[in-house]
Formats: structure tokens, C-alpha cells, sequence
């Protein structure tokens, strides 16, 4: 049968990184090719990976590709509160897809009662306009001293009361000791809520599960919906942490590509293209790691631009760039790693910290102004590089507006009529503001053909996203017991 769900459920994990937003996007997947209109929702979201809505709002990357998987276009309601962490106390909060304020933590906690009132602002315009509504907790509802106020897990779903499939993964070990021990954490009504569980990233033989599977619903009272296959190979958007794997290997006359893994990056997206790409040797360069030879150095975007660039000082990635441009190789800068490029970053509104102007690298004559007003756009255009005239595709995401005569050779042109970004003189160095730059097929060739590849081939990241989305869907409608999980929808 078709799985054609009404009302609302949500999906809450052990631990991060346990397989919410995955098993999110797989069942959003499934209701659309059963002819459900399906919204995601993640009321509360930390992230440095977002994207640019259709109505001019930004949300964590997560729930982007969610949208893609339900079939319908990104949304600011989809992801109401989203924070994106500026410090290890700090965070600027957007709301409904702005910036409302940079807030510590103790702040935030304070302001959590306005940012619900946004949270069900959004769930109700939802509920009005989609069949059903799968919604994607935070962390894990066993955080207790998150309890007080939270918006984001149980806190949300009492509030709305909606049933929460609990999911936990296996390849992590002590996969019944996180079940167990979560709802050993929630209060009798939260535990009440519990109305089954997923085990995800299982490898090996399921007959051997089986004991430990019998154990927990004898020890629980609450069924196992389903275990769900470890898939390999899988193209789809991270919702922020970097890759388990930094380093995607291609051997022979691959292009080395290198970025640095800032503490701060943002919308490392940008790379998962080249990560997929067969002619590319890609690497997150890791503190502690010194950059290795390589013939393209990409700065990536950065949530704290000026603390990154003292990190990248920090660990010598200055003395390194101009080393690799001194032997021939480019550089990119893709949004803060532009602004990196340039003379001198200002920040006389303390938009990312402490007021102040720091020194860039001085590769490209760009002069950055930090400013509090947003740039949120989606964009087409053409590069401006090589004699292809590829078209591109991207979205910008900055608060730095960007001055400077090296913008008189862009790299970028919008049809909206502007130009973007810059090319050296040399042709060594590239930046540009546009995340996703690699993601069109024809703009990832002609870049690793500025950057050294004979005969780049064409890679359609889209259409990769698109074929992972779908074998995500075929793996869950044969491992999760489906008729299950839609009766759970309320």
C-alpha cells in the first residue's frame, strides 16, 4: 500500500547525528510518491549549513533537503528558529528566516518563550497547508538541563501533542543502552509519547539482532519499527558537522583539492560535489594538520570571519597559500573565504564580536564592510572564467558588503544584472560570494579546468542528491513496517 499519511510525527533521537534528519527525508520521500503533500518541520535547528528559501528567509540545510525529498520548495516555516553558532557561548538567532540578535546561551534560554511563539506560528501555517507534518527534534530529548523551556524535543511535542518515534544508531555501539537510558530521562507522559522505535545504520546479519531487538520491546513495552540498512555511498546534504571521512580519495592524476576545516565553517555543502567528483582528491585539512601539496587551496565560508582568519594564521595556512600560489597553484574563496582574500575585513558594528579591523591576507585589493542587514538571494548567472561561459547556479548568504578595484574583474555574472566576485590578474586566484558554485554540472567542469583538469567532466550533483534520496526511500519502505508508522500519524 501507498503511504499516504495525515496529521503529525515526530521523529527525536538518542544522540546527534542518530539518523533524524535522514529517516526525515526518506519518509518525506516515501509520502510523495504515495500522493501525500508532506511538509518537514525542525522547530529549533543549530547550523552552520543553510539555504536561501523562496520567500526570501534562510533555514538549516537539513530541512532544504527535506523540502527536495517532499517535492515542494524551501520554506522559512520549515525551520523557524535556527541558530548558528558565532563562539562556543554564543549564537545569532534567526527568526523566521532573519537575524534577530547575536544572544549567549543564558540569553537565549530567556528568549525561548518568543521563539516558541514563532515555532507554532509556523507549525500552524503548516498544518493548514500540507497533509501531513514530520517534524524533526534536536539533539535528544534526554538533555536535562535543556528541559526548562525547550522548544525543540519534548517540549515541543507535549505542547502540540504529537506522537515521537525515537531512533538511535547502531554503528555507534550501545544501541539499546541509548533507548533505554532516553526514556529512562523523560517524564511519564514524555515516555507515554514514545510510541516505537528505529535502530539505524545496522550491518550484518539481522538474525543475530534479533535477541536484543525482543529484549527491548519485553523491556519497553514499545514496538521496533524497523532497522534500517548502514547505505554507502549516499550524496546528500550534511546538516552540519563535516564528513566522517575528511579526506575522499581518487588515485592517479586526480586534482588535489584542499580546505581548511575552520572552526567556524559554514555551508561546507559547497564541497560535496568535488568530494563526489571521480577526478578530484578532496581533503578537510584538520588543526594540527599541516596543508599538504595540492593544486587548489579553497577558503570556505565562515561564520566568524575574522576568528578563522586568525585561526588559519594560527596554524601557518597564510605562509602556505602564498607558497602554493608561488609554485603555480589557484586558490578560491568561496563568501568568508573571499573576504579572507581581500586587504582588511571591518567590523565597526561588532556584527561577528568585538568591533574591530583586522589585516586579510592580501592576496585580492577587496576592501569587506560587516554589516547587520543580511544578503539573502537566491541567483543565476555565468561564470566569467575560461572560454565556456558556463552557466551557475548559487545562493548568497553574507552580511559583508565588499568594495575594491579587484571586483573590476569579476568572476560572476547575474542576470539579475550585478556582478559577483573577482579573478586576479594572474588568473591564480577566484572568489566569489555564491555558495554552490560547484553544484551545476557545467560551472564544477569549467572551474577544475581554471583550476588544472584536462577534459573536466561534468558532474550533476542534483541528479547524485536526487538517485541517494530515492535509494534512501526504497531502503526504508523494505526495512521500516510502514503501515506502522502512518497509523502513528495523529
Amino acid at each position: 500500500m501507498p503511504f499516504t499519511p495525515r496529521g503529525t510525527l515526530m521523529i527525536q533521537g538518542t544522540t546527534s547525528d542518530a539518523g533524524k534528519s535522514t529517516l526525515v527525508a526518506g519518509l518525506c520521500r516515501l509520502a510523495r510518491r504515495g500522493g501525500a503533500r508532506v511538509a518537514p518541520f525542525k522547530p529549533q535547528n543549530m547550523a552552520l549549513n543553510s539555504a536561501v528559501t523562496i520567500d526570501g528567509g534562510e533555514i538549516g540545510r537539513a530541512q532544504a533537503l527535506q523540502a527536495v525529498a517532499a517535492g515542494v520548495p524551501a520554506r522559512i516555516d520549515f525551520n523557524p528558529v535556527l541558530l548558528k553558532p558565532t563562539s562556543d557561548r554564543g549564537a545569532q538567532v534567526i527568526i523566521h528566516g532573519h537575524a534577530h540578535a547575536n544572544l549567549d546561551a543564558r540569553a537565549y534560554h530567556a528568549y525561548k518563550s518568543i521563539a516558541f511563539d514563532a515555532v507554532l506560528q509556523s507549525y500552524a501555517r503548516l498544518q493548514a497547508d500540507f497533509d501531513a507534518v514530520i517534524v524533526e527534534g534536536a539533539g535528544s530529548p534526554a538533555e536535562i538541563n535543556l528541559r526548562d523551556r525547550d522548544i525543540a524535543n519534548m517540549g515541543f511535542a507535549e505542547r502540540v501533542d504529537c506522537p515521537v518515534v525515537l531512533v538511535a544508531d547502531i554503528d555507534r555501539g550501545g544501541v539499546f543502552a541509548h533507548l533505554v537510558g532516553t526514556l529512562a530521562c523523560l517524564s511519564e507522559s514524555e515516555r507515554a509519547r514514545v510510541r516505537g522505535f528505529v535502530i539505524n545504520r545496522f550491518r550484518g546479519d539481522i538474525g543475530l539482532l534479533k535477541p536484543g531487538l525482543d529484549w527491548l520491546e519485553g523491556q519497553t513495552g514499545k514496538p521496533v519499527l524497523g532497522v534500517l540498512p548502514y547505505l554507502h555511498g549516499l550524496t546528500l546534504d550534511a546538516e552540519d558537522m563535516l564528513p566522517r571521512e575528511p579526506h575522499a580519495r581518487r588515485e592517479g592524476h586526480a586534482l588535489k583539492v584542499i580546505v581548511p576545516a575552520l572552526p567556524r565553517i559554514s555551508n561546507h555543502t559547497d564541497f560535496d560535489a568535488l568530494r563526489a567528483h571521480p577526478q578530484v582528491d578532496f581533503e578537510y585539512v584538520r588543526a594540527g594538520i599541516a596543508p599538504p601539496p595540492a593544486d587548489l587551496i579553497v577558503l570556505p565560508g565562515s561564520k566568524s570571519v575574522q576568528r578563522d582568519l586568525a585561526w588559519l594564521r594560527e596554524h601557518g595556512w597564510d605562509c602556505a597559500i602564498t607558497r602554493h600560489l608561488r609554485y603555480g597553484g589557484k586558490v578560491l574563496g568561496i563568501c568568508g573565504g573571499m573576504q579572507m582574500l581581500g586587504r582588511e575585513i571591518d567590523d565597526p558594528d561588532g556584527v561577528e564580536g568585538a568591533a574591530g579591523r583586522v589585516a586579510g591576507l592580501g592576496l585580492l585589493d577587496l576592501h569587506t564592510v560587516l554589516t547587520p542587514q543580511k544578503q539573502l538571494e537566491n541567483v543565476t548567472g555565468r561564470l566569467l572564467i575560461g572560454a565556456m561561459n558556463a552557466p551557475v547556479r548559487g545562493y548568497e548568504i553574507h552580511m559583508g558588503r565588499t568594495s575594491g578595484a579587484a571586483l573590476d574583474r569579476p568572476l560572476v555574472a547575474l542576470n539579475s544584472q550585478r556582478v559577483d566576485g573577482a579573478i586576479s590578474d594572474d588568473g591564480q586566484i577566484a572568489a566569489t560570494y555564491l555558495h554552490g558554485v560547484f553544484d551545476t554540472p557545467e560551472a564544477c567542469a569549467a572551474l577544475l579546468a581554471w583550476a588544472g583538469v584536462d577534459d573536466a567532466a561534468p558532474l550533476d550533483y542534483p541528479a547524485l542528491r536526487e538517485a541517494s534520496l530515492e535509494r534512501l526511500a526504497d531502503a526504508f519502505a523494505q526495512s521500516l513496517d510502514m503501515d506502522a508508522v502512518a497509523a502513528l500519524f495523529a
